[in-house]
């Protein structure tokens, strides 16, 4: 299990949060004689460690940058060497991007709250995608003390709901990345918290979060202006007027996925062409409703335009395909 152990404070190093030891455990404890002779074998190989020529001829910045390049087994392997290179492996510099994905049969709340405290301002990255154990209590505790959060994602974490976005809204407000596909319990309630505290958003995926709908998509759109990525496959409970929000409000938009949104019609991808100029990739898949003139608007308003995904459009005809090759010599 990826744990934090708590270890005598020492003085050495800047890292955010209380001393401590980042490891990986599993199984139970070994028999008292053995673990107390390999307890003072281990104190020997630290003393021995302290001393050792690296450390004294290397400064402390050399030893961090060396650090800085490891990854997260590493590091808690390192982190128990000597006390000095614990203060080292576990200062919060190395911690500035954090993906526990190869974790997250094991990943609990404890182990993202421990992380916070150590990382503290340092940590801008965090992936807990597939982390299912992890819930709204820990996102509370981890953005409290990482409010320089810049990237977060959280795919299929099945225990998230609005209190996690309400968090983000609170205390994330250089959040630029958000994934939080397949998180049942997100709702509009919930993207209003973000698209009033996270102002520089700029891709979102929220696929497959069944309960929102327009009024959601437009406390994005509005509270989140420097929208280029939106990533919505599967909602069948926002229409055209999603769209026309979008192109209301946000003109950097470059990607747009709405596959499976099968209430989008001709109207709303209009609305979206007329104020997205930028865009340069959509999917409008199995959008049952969407027919020539959405592709006729699409290759009119938005000259940048790369990739078009049509799938299943029963609607679309071979006028649309070919107008739009015709005003698009890059499609």
């Amino acid at each position: 299990m990826f744990s934090k152990k708590k270890k005598k404070r020492t003085k050495g190093g800047s890292g955010g949060g209380g001393s401590g030891e980042l490891s990986l455990r599993g199984g139970g404890g070994l028999p008292r004689d053995m673990s107390s002779s390999i307890n003072g074998k281990q104190q020997m190989i630290g003393d021995y460690c302290e001393q050792s020529l690296i450390n004294q001829e290397l400064p402390k910045e050399i030893l961090l940058r060396i650090f800085s390049v490891l990854d997260i087994v590493s590091l808690c392997r390192s982190a128990q060497v000597s006390t000095y290179w614990n203060a080292l492996a576990l200062d919060g510099s190395n911690w500035q991007q954090v993906d526990l994905f190869d974790f997250q049969t094991y990943v609990e709340g404890g182990v993202v709250e421990n992380l916070s405290r150590r990382c503290g301002g340092f940590l801008k990255k965090l992936s807990l995608k597939g982390c299912e154990n992890v819930g709204d209590h820990t996102l509370e505790i981890f953005t409290s003390n990482c409010r320089n959060l810049d990237h977060l994602n959280l795919y299929n974490c099945k225990k998230i709901t609005d209190q996690t976005l309400d968090s983000l809204g609170k205390n994330s407000s250089q959040l630029g990345y958000l994934d939080i596909y397949s998180c049942d319990w997100i709702s509009d309630r919930g993207l209003k918290h973000l698209g009033n505290g996270c102002p520089l958003l700029s891709h979102i995926d929220i696929s497959w979060c069944d309960s929102v709908s327009d009024n959601g998509i437009h406390h994005i759109a509005t509270g989140c202006p420097k929208l280029k990525s939106f990533i919505a496959k599967g909602l069948n409970n926002i229409t055209s007027v999603a769209l026309e929000e979008l192109g209301k409000n946000c003109p950097s938009l470059t990607v747009l996925n709405i596959h499976k949104c099968v209430n989008v019609d001709n109207g709303g991808v209009r609305h979206l062409a007329t104020g997205c100029h930028q865009l340069e990739k959509i999917c409008l898949s199995e959008c049952h409703n969407v027919g020539d003139e959405s592709i006729m608007a699409l290759g009119q308003n938005c000259p940048r335009l790369k990739t078009v995904e049509v799938a299943l459009c029963s609607n679309l005809t071979d006028t649309g395909l070919v107008g739009l090759a015709k005003v698009l010599a890059t499609v």
